[in-house]
Parts: C-alpha cells; structure tokens; sequence
C-alpha cells in the first residue's frame, strides 16, 4: 500500500529532479544522461575479492547518479526504478557472455541468438523492505529487464538468493569485516536451481563497495549448482573501480536543463 501511494504522489505531485534539485520534474535531461550507460564497462572494487565474478557498471557511483539512487532506495522515489533500470540493463548489455549472445542496446554490440538472460538481484533484508516499503534492488533489476526485452534479449527477474541468517548492517564496514559478516549469509530458495536453469545468469545490484554481496551470492549459487554466473552488474561504481575510467563530465552531474 505504501509503495502504491508513493507511485500514485510521484505522478500527480510537482517535485524536483532527484539528482540536481532543478524544479518540477522527477528528473531532467541532464542528469538523465548521467544515467544513459553509454560508457558502460568492467569495474574491479580495490583488491582481489575471491569468487566475485567479472562486474560490470554503467555509471560512477558520485554527483546526481548517487542522488538519484539514493532517491530511489531511502525515499522511496518509485519513478525513478525506470532511469536506473535502463543503466542497469547496459551494464547487462556489456557482460560479455550477454553481449555475444543476442541483440543488445544501441551503442553495445550484439550476435546470434542464444539462451535467455536471468537477473538474480542479491536480497535486501527483510527489516529494510519494510522500513523502505519496497525492494529497491528488485525494481530496478525488474525495470532493467523490460528494457531488455524491448531491446531483443529475452531477459526475466529470478530472486532465487535470499538471506539464510541474519547480518549486521554493512555500512561502515570494511572490506573484510563485510566478507565475514556475509560469509555463508546466502542461499538459494527451493525452486531456484530449476527457476536459472540453462540461463545466462547474471547477479545485478545497485552500488558496489567492496564486492563482498556479489561475491557471497555467487558463492550461493555454485554451492546450490545453480549453473555458472556469466558475471554481475551494477548501476554505479566508485570513480577509481572502472578499468576503463569514465570522463567525469560523462558520468557526473551534466548541466541540467
């Protein structure tokens, strides 16, 4: 009911941009572009995390673009699910194993047909979907794989991962001490093997810090032979965790208008 009512506001009231605070609109062109993907490309978080499989992002994770997300996931800017989850689905688009296997995005590249796309969102914990009203990861994964599809790629959401105990809040947390809060945190639910069955999977979050969340669902999924993880993409990342680092004034705040 909350989120209804959120959707409901976010059509009907004036607001402003989420990412710059320019007047009446939810967001405007510019920090529209902030989010279009078209620098999509590998990001490495700082040291070599055992078991993350190769990640993707879309944006650097500073200026609107974290606004925006934030938006989105602490109040509950339902409206804003769309945006995101267009640059999500072209750090979709840029895994590999998904680029060489089917239409994509403008501006990606693409090939033959091949099997479908399975997004796996890593799981939000039960407390923070109902203090937040809404499981921000799983929007935006939902939003990206429609884009997806009109784009070509048979693509669907499976949250199959989901939290097997509790864990402490991760943030101020290290990398270590993250590793050992989600270490065998994760399983995958009944059901889920058969739900990715012979799918490209690929493990899609909003932010990532450390690595630590995907790498733990990606352990889940291989302890449950769930099939290989084809890699993991985010929507944002930290300016110095891109390989190939992103002109600032690309991903950024644009000049709104």
């Amino acid at each position: 009911m909350r989120g209804w009512w959120q959707e409901l506001a976010g059509l009907v009231l004036p607001g402003a941009c989420a990412g710059c605070g320019a007047a009446r609109t939810v967001l405007c062109a510019g920090c529209r572009r902030a989010l279009d993907g078209v620098a999509a490309g590998p990001v490495r978080p700082s040291g070599r995390l055992r078991g993350l499989p190769p990640v993707y992002g879309a944006a650097v994770y500073e200026g609107a673009v974290r606004a925006v997300l934030l938006a989105h996931k602490e109040r509950g800017a339902l409206a804003l699910a769309g945006p995101l989850g267009a640059a999500l689905a072209a750090a979709v688009a840029a895994v590999p194993a998904v680029a060489a296997g089917g239409p994509v995005p403008a501006g990606v590249g693409g090939g033959a047909a091949g099997p479908e796309v399975v997004l796996v969102p890593v799981p939000s914990a039960r407390r923070q979907v109902r203090a937040r009203g809404h499981d921000p990861v799983r929007r935006i994964a939902l939003a990206a794989a429609a884009r997806l599809r009109r784009a070509g790629v048979a693509a669907r959401v499976a949250s199959v991962v989901r939290q097997v105990r509790p864990v402490a809040d991760q943030a101020g947390l290290g990398a270590r001490e993250r590793r050992e809060n989600l270490s065998g945190a994760l399983g995958v639910g009944r059901g889920g093997v058969r739900a990715v069955a012979g799918a490209r999977i690929v493990l899609v979050d909003d932010v990532i810090t450390t690595g630590a969340t995907l790498a733990e669902a990606a352990r889940a999924l291989a302890a449950a032979a769930a099939g290989p993880v084809a890699g993991a993409a985010v929507v944002a990342a930290p300016s110095g965790s891109f390989v190939r680092i992103q002109s600032s004034t690309r991903t950024e705040q644009h000049s709104c208008e």
